[in-house]
């Protein structure tokens, strides 16, 4: 339904709808201030390019996607943790068909700097609370780290697993699992 924006909020919302319904290309100046019901000026009120919008859009997308779990052992135990990244992928996949595919290639393609950069900041938050998660699981074996072999390297690896699971849209992390049992545990 539409409404009139009335906040930053609001045109990102309806960015993200845009994105649900038609897919990424759908996002343009005109669309979302056709879906606000207001004139595309009113938009560069709070955007000046296109480019910002989509950044900012590519930001709340991932937001949406990954929102904070209201339970926070996932980030106590990383098969919890493990399994939340692949079930919110899976959810993303769904409400915004496309879109981790699209995004990832085509801002390393074109490098699009303002929208790689946000993809980029992304992957580095959800790699560091994977480094997180592996120091406070208290499950993880006290040997399996050293100098040689470090927490870092470890999340480095599941999260390439993670981004082979985006490309290949396969959310099952049963593989996964059954690496971090046999080496962490």
């Amino acid at each position: 339904m539409n409404h009139l924006a009335t906040t930053k909020e609001d045109i990102l919302t309806a960015s993200r709808e845009l994105i649900k319904e038609n897919g990424w290309a759908a996002v343009s100046i005109r669309a979302v201030a056709s879906r606000c019901c207001v004139s595309a000026g009113t938009i560069y009120n709070y955007y000046e390019s296109k480019a910002d919008l989509i950044g900012d859009t590519i930001e709340s997308v991932w937001h949406e996607i990954f929102f904070q779990p209201q339970d926070q052992y996932v980030f106590n135990d990383v098969e919890a943790c493990v399994s939340w990244i692949y079930e919110r992928l899976q959810y993303g996949n769904m409400k915004f068909p496309g879109f981790f595919s699209l995004h990832s290639f085509g801002f390393i393609k074109e490098e699009k700097t303002d929208g790689k950069k946000r993809m980029i900041q992304t992957w580095e938050h959800i790699l560091n609370g994977l480094c997180v998660v592996l120091k406070n699981d208290p499950k993880v074996r006290a040997d399996v780290f050293d100098k040689q072999f470090t927490e870092k390297q470890f999340a480095d690896i599941l999260f390439s697993l993670i981004l082979v699971s985006i490309i290949r849209q396969d959310y099952n992390p049963s593989s996964v699992l059954m690496l971090i049992n046999k080496t962490l545990y």
